[in-house]
């Protein structure tokens, strides 16, 4: 349990500081901006520097626009999650503040994918061991457990929001350079955690009991059990189907280890579903 909760510790903190190195030596020096949170921080902090005599700096701003998500987050979704969450945003907060701007390439481009990916990288395994980066991530989690909608537009209209304002205010070409970023960015944390907002497991198993025991215990989730037989052993086992959202996947992987670890689990992505989710 406790190398399980320090792992998850170090990964958020290794997270955390690659964010704060794509931001700056790459993103802010380049004024190409991040995604979400992050971005509308940078953005914020860019505004102020260049219309008003007051500097507030991207780390801070990213602590300040957390808060109140935090705070509900507190009451709505759970304590484990909402405080790795906020660990996270207070860490890249602080890196943000203690790693010196550093422009490392003249060339927009590469600090555009450069910064993207190394950021993508630090969100991704982040997401990957059950913690987030705050912001959209802990704004997803509510929507997904109050209103079970897509949560893509809400990204979606945060980041043109971004892009727009950005490109109104500094030149086109850096809106379209941050294009560039979200895309990047996108990509390869699909490609270390998963796109879809839902996903679907199916585990054969034959301490069925104990593990949905197990799993209403850590997570608020309907569960089916079907019959099932080895074909080639003819042994009687059951399968445990449950459909989770894409924060909740740690989770259900420790508690399936902890329990079977001998359990055959086939995680498939779920594109939509009928019927009653519960959200509570």
């Amino acid at each position: 349990m406790y190398v399980a909760e320090i792992k998850k510790i170090l990964v958020v903190v290794i997270g955390a500081f690659l964010n704060g190195i794509a931001m700056n030596f790459f993103l802010i020096p380049a004024k190409v901006y991040a995604s979400g949170f992050t971005g509308a921080a940078q953005l914020l902090s860019s505004i102020l520097g260049t219309f008003s005599p007051v500097h507030i700096s991207t780390g801070i701003l990213l602590f300040l626009l957390n808060v109140p998500v935090t705070i509900i987050a507190w009451k709505k979704i759970g304590r484990s999650f909402t405080l790795y969450s906020f660990f996270s945003v207070i860490l890249m907060s602080f890196f943000l503040e203690v790693i010196p701007v550093h422009r490392v390439s003249h060339d927009i481009l590469l600090n555009a994918v450069f910064g993207a990916v190394i950021a993508a990288i630090g969100v991704g395994i982040t997401l990957k061991y059950g913690a987030s980066t705050g912001g959209m991530d802990i704004i997803a989690m509510l929507l997904s457990r109050l209103k079970d909608k897509p949560v893509g537009t809400y990204f979606f209209i945060l980041n043109a929001v971004i892009i727009i304002t950005a490109g109104s205010l500094y030149g086109w070409e850096n809106a379209l350079y941050t294009l560039v970023a979200l895309y990047a960015s996108t990509r390869v944390i699909d490609a270390i955690h998963t796109r879809h907002e839902k996903l679907t497991a199916m585990i054969i198993t034959k301490k069925s009991g104990e593990l949905k025991e197990a799993i209403h215990s850590k997570l608020v989730r309907g569960i089916t059990i079907i019959p099932a037989k080895g074909a080639f052993t003819n042994e009687n086992k059951e399968m445990i189907m449950i459909v989770i959202t894409r924060y909740e996947l740690y989770d259900l992987e420790n508690i399936i280890h902890k329990v079977d670890p001998s359990a055959f689990t086939n995680i498939i992505e779920t594109s939509g579903i009928l019927g009653a989710f519960r959200k509570d």
